[in-house]
């Protein structure tokens, strides 16, 4: 529902990644998605960023600015707005250091110089004319070293489009140097446990990552059952969020959750080109399984 007002769990920082996925109305005339530092009324907080589409004019276009201690600074605008009445559209707001870039269905179109401190914002607030379907926040790809390009971001299904657990996928080619696994979902209220498992073409198990919730582990298991704890905070939390990123280099998979490295497991390559199924079981309910 709109006016949509939420707490950016952890804050905003460098690396740090927005995706906002909706449709403009046929009669849409502007919306705004505010990136505040609070979220009173009164007084009304500070607006680091204010990103504000506008279609009532006769060249639609965006205008962003910052709002401190109730002062608007000087407006920035931008034309040429890529975004049509009636049409689905797909929004990234990609903070780094020094500036917010914002790509619209995957073609970059602004970049904005921080005049507040980024680390300030805790909220996010979307305004105005637009239909929302999904808002996520991620983290850039951890595996990723010094890249300037914008991180693929596979659009969000909608809650209704929920998939099923177990899940199991093909992996017709096995996995190779490069491919990354994404599993995106929610942890149940009462949860157990949530496996995710690689199977090669015999049916044997090289591959097992498994989360307890009993004693709040997450281990590699090898195929003969034997655990591997790995040591890292316990990320998973009931009625949480999460994903899981698997990296396939040479020589075995490296982990990350939750954008955060948990380090890796050793495997051939000639092992990882024979995997032939990705199997998901457990407390979870799965929203995307992209590789």
């Amino acid at each position: 529902m709109v006016p949509y007002v939420t707490t950016i769990f952890g804050g905003l920082h460098a690396g740090k990644m927005v995706m906002l996925q909706g449709v403009v109305p046929l009669c849409a005339r502007r919306f705004q998605v505010d990136f505040q530092c609070g979220c009173s009324l009164c007084p009304r907080p500070d607006i680091a960023i204010h990103f504000n589409p506008r279609f009532h004019t006769t060249k639609p276009h965006v205008i962003c600015n910052t709002l401190y201690y109730g002062q608007w600074q000087t407006e920035a605008r931008w034309p040429g707005l890529d975004l049509q009445k009636g049409a689905s559209f797909l929004i990234v707001f990609l903070f780094e250091n020094e500036e917010m870039k914002v790509s619209i269905n995957g073609k970059h179109f602004l970049h904005y110089r921080y005049r507040l401190p980024l680390s300030r914002v805790d909220t996010l607030g979307i305004y105005g004319d637009i239909l929302v379907k999904a808002v996520g926040f991620l983290n850039i790809n951890p595996f990723m070293e010094g890249s300037k390009e914008y991180p693929v971001g596979h659009p969000f299904l909608l809650y209704s489009h929920r998939l099923e657990v177990p899940c199991s996928r093909a992996l017709p080619q096995g996995l190779w140097p490069g491919q990354v696994i994404i599993v995106r979902g929610l942890i149940l209220q009462e949860p157990k446990d949530f496996t995710l498992s690689l199977r090669d073409e015999t049916a044997h198990v090289p591959v097992t990552l498994r989360v307890s919730f009993a004693d709040k582990t997450l281990a590699w298991v090898s195929p003969w059952g034997r655990k591997k704890l790995i040591s890292a905070p316990f990320l998973f939390y009931p009625q949480r969020f999460f994903e899981v990123l698997l990296l396939c280099q040479e020589g075995g998979l490296k982990l990350a959750l939750n954008g955060q490295r948990l380090g890796a497991t050793s495997l051939d390559q000639q092992a990882l080109e024979r995997l032939r199924e990705l199997r998901i079981s457990g407390s979870v309910q799965l929203y995307c399984v992209h590789y």
